[in-house]
């Protein structure tokens, strides 16, 4: 099915998997036209986009490896061939590593980190502003960063680097929310707790959403589906009047 000319585009960073797939499918129910994005994994993300597309939506998938600045500009570039605009982005795209403490953490690490979590949500709001803004004469948008309850818990003894990165997340969201508000683009934050996805193991921890379930209050971890619920929500005119706001979905914890 092809878009139309008046639907909605939603660009997901990081769309192939876990809650990035989980919002693709919900966002596409709803009506949008989806873009994919992956970085090396084209497998999960065709599947994503060829399940949406069978159930009559439309959604394509695009490689760029956000955490550089050619690849965000070429990730845009074929956002705007295909469909000359872009009304949502949902700064999905990141990263965790093996539990270390902050002593033993390297350089490389480091860097991986911030270019992957951080320094690619700068770069892709960047781009999105220049497309949404109203004050370029554009339609507005909505912005939805996907940090995570780390930023405010510190995640001491597993990955700080990784909290730290996604309280750096935070402060764009508060500062890029104001700089906008008048531009017609509102910007939130989702940060989601205990989530079961593949991240964890991708950080040695294959289990961990099964052995801290018993720290969270509700009982047990959340599902990708639970988080991309506030992600859809965020990005409607529900949330009209909704920026610069964190949406816990972490059960309490």
């Amino acid at each position: 099915m092809n878009a139309s000319a008046t639907q909605k585009v939603m660009l997901i960073t990081g769309g192939g998997r876990g809650i990035g797939a989980a919002t693709a499918t919900l966002a596409a129910s709803q009506g949008y036209a989806v873009v994919i994005n992956y970085q090396s994994q084209q497998g999960p993300a065709q599947r994503v986009a060829d399940a949406i597309n069978a159930a009559g939506g439309h959604a394509v998938c695009v490689q760029a490896d956000v955490s550089n600045e050619a690849g965000v500009m070429a990730l845009f570039a074929a956002v705007d061939a295909q469909f000359g605009r872009i009304d949502v982005l949902v700064n999905n795209a990141g990263v965790v590593d093996k539990t270390a403490r902050v002593q033993d953490m390297t350089e490389a690490r480091l860097l991986r980190m911030f270019t992957t979590n951080t320094i690619s949500a700068f770069l892709c709001c960047r781009e999105a502003v220049k497309r949404m803004s109203t004050a370029l004469g554009k339609g507005g948008g909505a912005i939805i960063n996907v940090s995570s309850a780390a930023s405010r818990l510190g995640s001491a003894n597993q990955y700080v680097d990784y909290a730290a990165s996604k309280g750096a997340m935070d402060v764009l969201t508060h500062g890029l929310a104001q700089e906008v508000a008048a531009q017609g683009i509102r910007v939130n934050a989702v940060r989601p707790g205990l989530i079961d996805t593949d991240i964890h193991a991708s950080g040695g921890l294959p289990n961990r959403v099964n052995d801290l379930a018993a720290s969270v209050p509700m009982g047990r971890g959340g599902s990708a589906e639970e988080v991309a619920q506030a992600i859809v929500w965020l990005a409607s005119e529900q949330a009209s009047y909704t920026t610069m706001s964190m949406v816990e979905v972490s059960g309490g914890r």
